[in-house]
């Protein structure tokens, strides 16, 4: 992958797991619900490349995760 470039995204998302899991869960949304692009205009035409290009610009960020939060998997 050329654009955006993994160092560009580092810059905006802490580590490389947030980054994947950010950029799939929002690719999931753009297939499932359509029309809801964040910015005016996409190099890529694949989901995951959009969602990371959203990233990148800024438009994505992650929450801030509450450490009272349990997860499913943790029960």
């Amino acid at each position: 992958m050329l654009y955006p470039s993994v160092d560009a995204l580092k810059k905006e998302v802490d580590s490389k797991y947030s980054l994947v899991s950010l950029a799939s869960k929002r690719a999931r949304q753009m297939q499932e619900v359509q029309g809801t692009e964040r910015l005016e205009k996409y190099v890529s035409y694949k989901p995951v490349g959009r969602a990371l290009e959203e990233v990148s610009s800024g438009e994505l960020r992650m929450k801030e995760q509450d450490a009272s939060t349990i997860y499913e998997d943790e029960i």
